[in-house]
């Protein structure tokens, strides 16, 4: 019996094929294979089962809940800024009385195509703690202050951190807003009009309740980007140790820990504890947020 590729039955199997033998590799093995190593000390030549001695490694690692802390403050701030302004960015170049909307939505955009790299020296250099670096130029000329040393006090680093990320992805969020503002009937808007609703009101009653599944998307990988966040302290800091751990990340902890110091199994546990956070917090976000509600037919 021959098996024709371009039949009905077998054809859709044969375009999800590599789907999921990308999934099983790059997803479900390597989570199996991380669970596995959270159990040994795995060295080169040498693997042994140890247990939950990872584990209680972690409770005594005195980097571990810096690591957590710095995370979750860089989450939060990044949440507060990257989904009120490119929402509020985005009603502003979508409306019609709005001059050279392609140019403003043009500079928005450009810090994206811009790499993590480039964007990471260029923002060291802007901070740097010299009196001559520009960040601190200004404020020594035009405000008559001091200079800051930002990238060795907790709060000034975590401030370039998140000033960092604001630049770069405020514009793909307004991407993201002005495709679902486009999506929503303008005679919705007309209606609105004639009820007599004012600026304000369609904001609130109309636009924001339209907009919900594309806000629940953004917080979504926005939580998912500030816990995974890594390639921008790495650079501000030049691939070394940031002071007294200040932009330490639990991806950087994972990668001083794996990488650095060759502890591949306390890395794995850090790794799982780490994508633990992140479904937790997804799933509360989506429960919040009404994203796991299925829709009345």
């Amino acid at each position: 019996m021959k098996i024709k590729i371009n039949s009905q039955k077998v054809a859709p199997y044969i375009f999800v094929l590599p789907f999921v033998l990308i999934f099983l590799v790059f997803f479900v093995y390597s989570i199996g294979s991380t669970i596995v190593m959270s159990f040994q000390s795995v060295k080169i030549g040498d693997i042994q089962f140890i247990g939950l001695d990872n584990y209680r490694m972690l409770l005594n690692n005195s980097d571990f809940p810096i690591a957590i802390r710095n995370t979750l403050i860089y989450t939060v701030l990044t949440l507060l800024l990257l989904i009120p302004f490119p929402l509020t960015f985005a009603v502003m170049l979508n409306s019609k009385s709005m001059r050279a909307s392609g140019l403003y939505r043009a500079a928005l955009f450009m810090p994206l195509l811009c790499s993590v790299v480039v964007a990471g020296l260029t923002f060291r250099f802007m901070f740097n703690e010299t009196n001559a670096s520009l960040v601190n130029s200004v404020i020594i000329n035009l405000f008559g202050g001091e200079k800051v040393r930002w990238l060795s006090l907790q709060w000034p680093a975590m401030i370039v951190m998140v000033t960092l990320a604001s630049w770069r992805w405020t514009g793909i969020n307004i991407i993201y807003f002005l495709s679902g503002l486009n999506s929503i009937p303008v005679e919705l808007y007309e209606a609105c009009e004639i009820d007599g609703a004012n600026t304000w009101q369609r904001f609130r009653y109309l636009t924001i309740p339209m907009l919900k599944p594309t806000i629940i998307y953004l917080l979504t990988i926005s939580i998912y980007g500030g816990l995974a966040m890594f390639a921008e302290s790495q650079m501000l800091w030049a691939g070394k140790s940031s002071p007294h751990n200040i932009g330490l990340t639990i991806v950087g902890l994972i990668y001083k820990n794996g990488i650095s110091q060759g502890q591949l199994g306390l890395a794995s546990a850090i790794g799982l504890i780490l994508l633990v956070v992140v479904l937790s917090t997804n799933l509360v976000q989506l429960k919040l947020t009404g994203g796991l509600k299925k829709e009345s037919k």
